[in-house]
Order: structure tokens, then C-alpha cells, then sequence
């Protein structure tokens, strides 16, 4: 592993962004050299989805979800102690399941890319944001794109030097 301009912990945060970042956005501009050592963090883990993306069974399960009103809002009802409570319908659901071999894929995964959270439009408040599952995104958006493919996930193109310091720039994209 190259140094790019950093120590060693500020240079682990930096890859875990830029490979975040490439996996979310599918394209980043960086500078060549930063751009060749995210593609070698992003490429390995591009392979390990795609090995591991169908290791999963489907599970049906059965749970408990709030009955609402026409307004959105919660029914509420009085049980036999007088107390105020909702009332939950039991929903018949189907889950996929992690295999061992996909679990591990997913921790590797969540170890080398950062959180990235959503925001509903029109809405920053810190309570409505929702945090992006990029695991699922790899396995059920980017690794099947990459069936038939060995290897050679990204693609950088130099679009050449920085004003001010002269270095040279690129912008790596997912195939």
C-alpha cells in the first residue's frame, strides 16, 4: 500500500471514504494516485460481493406491525387493566437470511466503507435521517452487473493537472 500524502490512520479513513464514496456515487474525482489505491481497496471488494451475492435463503416469518387509521396515526385501545396500548395485526413476511459465506462478505464489507446517511427531501432534522445499507447495495445492485466480468470493476481517466499545485487529476468510475 502506496502512503498518498497521509499517516497511516488518516490514510485508512481516507480509502474507507473514497471507496465509500465510489461504491455510493459510482464515480469520484480524486488525484491519479489516490484514485489507483481506492480502485485496489474497491476492486477486492467488488469480487467478494459478487462471489457471495445469491449465498442467502428466504425465510418466511410471521410479525407484529402497529394497525393504523386513514391518518397515518396508530389505533390505540384500552386493555383489560384500563391501560391505553396499540393494537398490532401479525403479518406473514419473507426474509433472505445471511449463509455463513455472505455474513462474512457483509462484515468485510462494513469494515472497509464508512455510513452514509439520507435525508427525505426538504428535511435535515437529525431523527428522519436514514442510513443507507451499502452491503445490500453491492450484492443486489453493483455485483450482478458484474456477473460475466473477471476483474476490471472501475475505470480511471486522467483529466489532467490541478491549478495551484500542479498534481495530476483523474476520475474513477464504476465500469
Amino acid at each position: 500500500m502506496k502512503k498518498i500524502g497521509f499517516k497511516s490512520d488518516t490514510r485508512k479513513a481516507f480509502l474507507k471514504s473514497g471507496v465509500t464514496c465510489l461504491i455510493y456515487y459510482g464515480k469520484i474525482k480524486t488525484t491519479l494516485h489516490r484514485a489507483k489505491e481506492i480502485r485496489r481497496k474497491a476492486e477486492k471488494l467488488i469480487t467478494v460481493a459478487k462471489k457471495n451475492s445469491d449465498d442467502y435463503k428466504e425465510v418466511n416469518i410471521q410479525t407484529k406491525k402497529a394497525r393504523k387509521d386513514e391518518n397515518g396515526n396508530r389505533v390505540k385501545e384500552k386493555d383489560e387493566n384500563g391501560k391505553t396500548v396499540n393494537v398490532f395485526d401479525v403479518v406473514d413476511k419473507s426474509i433472505k437470511k445471511d449463509n455463513p459465506g455472505r455474513l462474512n462478505a457483509r462484515r468485510k464489507i462494513l469494515a472497509n466503507t464508512c455510513r452514509i446517511s439520507e435525508f427525505p427531501k426538504g428535511n435535515k432534522k437529525k431523527r428522519s435521517r436514514k442510513f443507507v445499507d451499502l452491503p445490500k447495495k453491492m450484492f443486489d445492485e453493483i455485483a450482478p452487473r458484474y456477473t460475466q466480468r473477471n476483474g476490471g470493476y472501475t475505470r480511471i481517466i486522467k483529466i489532467g493537472k490541478r491549478n495551484g499545485d500542479g498534481a495530476e487529476m483523474a476520475i474513477i468510475e464504476l465500469v
